[in-house]
């Protein structure tokens, strides 16, 4: 019997408009085992819910027993052929992981230009928007963008499933800031066993996301970029100092490979970047950045450590919350003081978020998380993200959340 799917409707909504369209592909991106597969599954599941015929699906998934061998477009197409045959109507077609098969583009979009396929195309990584996919579909494709399971759907995934939730939430989000949102985790019985699978995944996009497509040639030195990266996340952070570093303690590397290799992180989806963006003189700062994890429990891949860094964590979960519903994200600078994250929706409004632990040992504390706010001279909304339960005080122009 088919295990019933906990329903991740923050995408769901997103993507539900657009089931039937087919003139436009529905690409669905984000870091392996985030749940894209899941998702297909959803889409699929609620189409025969709504009525369409269950032979109308046609479901492809190139990492599966019987199609792992499929490689070339000409493959590809004549297995959809084949599975399409005799089917009238609309026919919804799901391929999982089409990076598998190499230049598939122009095929997949000689079937969307037949208009009687509405088309859902996953990947793990940000090639499948580059090159060729670009060239030929632009603007014949939507990107919906997965992540792994936020604090909200964490506990409601928990809930879903009917295991035991702690009556405080502290206790939950420090579970959740340590073990992350990675979903098959929350099936795993212990710290190790979750650790294990962190590195499994890490050492698959490796493999498979990264060695797969590009050359790398000093996998030491990559390693070296990769571990400072993730060990140091939340924390403004310069390719010339992790240059200095290599070069003074491990071995000689250049500017243009340590940069190379964590744009080939980034490509992956292992870590975001962050710009930081000076607010008076309105200019990035284009040699500092900070690099966000795309889930927490990436930080137990270099570091044996259950401690929990509350600084670096708690930003890492707004930032990711913030990307999930597509607010753009970059850190800002006003003078010497900085506003944790400045964030623009799709209609160009804007808010200014401070992230602290707790606001509430101090009033020098308070103060400080204030005190960037306070500097910025326009009506935009405010707020101070903390984990504290009561409002110590409020402020003129923005809210304490």
């Amino acid at each position: 019997m088919k295990k019933k799917l906990f329903k991740r409707e923050n995408y769901l909504s997103k993507i539900r408009p657009f089931y039937h369209e087919t003139d436009l592909i529905k690409v669905i991106t984000g870091i392996r085992r985030c749940g894209k597969s899941s998702i297909m599954e959803m889409i699929a599941d609620e189409l025969v819910d709504d009525g369409v015929n269950s032979e109308n699906i046609i479901y492809i998934d190139l990492d599966k027993r019987g199609y792992k061998n499929i490689k070339t477009p000409d493959e590809l197409e004549s297995l959809i052929d084949t599975m399409s045959k005799g089917i009238k109507g609309v026919k919804y077609l799901f391929v999982d992981e089409i990076q598998n098969v190499t230049n598939f583009e122009r095929m997949i979009n000689a079937f969307r230009e037949e208009d009687d396929y509405s088309i859902f195309i996953t990947g793990s990584n940000s090639y499948l928007l580059s090159g060729e996919l670009m060239t030929h579909l632009t603007g014949r494709y939507l990107e919906f963008e997965v992540f792994t399971l936020n604090f909200e759907e964490y506990l409601k995934m928990k809930e879903f499933y009917k295991m035991p939730i702690d009556q405080n939430p502290s206790i939950e989000l420090d579970k959740y800031l340590l073990e992350g949102g990675f979903p098959r985790t929350l099936f795993l019985p212990d710290l190790a066993s979750k650790r294990l699978y962190i590195h499994e995944v890490v050492n698959e996009i490796f493999k498979k996301d990264i060695k797969k497509r590009v050359k790398i040639r000093k996998t030491v030195v990559f390693n070296l970029v990769r571990d400072y990266i993730i060990n140091n996340y939340g924390a403004t952070t310069s390719v010339n100092n992790i240059v200095k570093e290599l070069n003074k303690n491990v071995t000689s590397v250049r500017f243009e490979t340590v940069s190379k290799y964590i744009q080939h992180l980034v490509d992956a989806k292992i870590i975001y970047e962050c710009d930081r963006f000076d607010m008076k003189s309105k200019k990035m700062f284009q040699n500092e950045k900070k690099y966000y994890l795309a889930d927490l429990s990436l930080a137990m891949f270099t570091n044996p450590d259950s401690r929990i860094n509350y600084g670096p964590a708690l930003e890492n979960v707004v930032y990711l919350y913030a990307k999930s519903k597509r607010y753009e994200a970059s850190i800002g600078r006003i003078g010497k003081l900085e506003c944790d994250f400045i964030l623009k929706d799709i209609n160009l409004n804007y808010s200014y978020v401070q992230v602290a632990f707790t606001i509430l040992d101090s009033e020098k504390t308070e103060n400080r998380e204030y005190a960037s706010l306070e500097k910025i001279q326009d009506n935009f909304p405010k707020y101070v993200l903390t984990t504290d339960f009561l409002i110590q005080k409020e402020k003129e122009s923005y809210m304490q959340i």
